[in-house]
């Protein structure tokens, strides 16, 4: 029974994570198709650039809600599985990657990470999205704070597990594997980044929600 419930759960994450707030969002309030502009990206930095502060901060609410709710549910139904609720978050992040309902093209996942690790490693996390902000407001790119917050983070979550009497190695392969897929989504950031024509953000208000 277990192996149904798991099941249902991980097919449930995905989709959840398939979910494409910043595309709802824009072809609703502001009839753009947020794909075609700006970056073309469906995440909450695109939003933020086209939309304004505030929308772009209630899709980051949005797509950080889904893997927090995902890792909740799994914890409540499969807590006995420990790698069972890891993986459920593990697939709400592949969910808004590659998601089903935008032909498998979706954002980078750092904002539905955020949600996943809000739940699984709350004290690392504050950290990481502390680093975060500085690293943006000084620089102001925020492809630079993502990927240095998610190395940063790893690293917390690495350092706390190697001390903790009882390691969890499960979360940090997890986190690791992470962090890898979001590097690896800012490929083209980190280009722009070298070559220093990456955009960089200004907070504006922009339309109305």
């Amino acid at each position: 029974m277990i192996w149904l419930e798991a099941l249902l759960i991980l097919v449930g994450a995905y989709l959840a994570g398939s979910i494409p707030m910043g595309y709802l969002v824009g072809k609703l309030f502001y009839k753009t198709d947020i794909r075609t502009a700006g970056s073309g990206n469906i995440g909450a930095t695109n939003a933020l650039r086209l939309f304004g502060t505030r929308t772009g901060i209630i899709i980051l609410l949005l797509d950080m809600l889904k893997g927090f709710a995902v890792v909740i549910l799994s914890k409540m139904l499969l807590g006995d599985y420990p790698w069972l609720v890891v993986l459920s978050g593990l697939v709400v992040i592949l969910g808004h990657i590659f998601t089903i309902f935008l032909g498998f093209k979706g954002g980078k996942g750092v904002a539905t990470a955020g949600g996943v690790f809000l739940a699984l490693a709350p004290g690392e996390l504050g950290l990481a999205l502390l680093f975060f902000i500085i690293i943006v407001l000084i620089t102001r790119y925020v492809s630079l704070g993502s990927i240095l917050a998610a190395i940063s983070f790893g690293i917390f979550v690495g350092l706390r597990q190697y001390f903790s009497p009882s390691p969890d190695w499960v979360k940090v392969a997890f986190t690791v594997v992470v962090v890898a897929m979001i590097i690896y989504k800012h490929k083209e950031n980190i280009g722009r980044l070298i070559r220093a024509s990456e955009n960089k953000i200004r907070f504006t208000k922009k339309g109305s929600l």
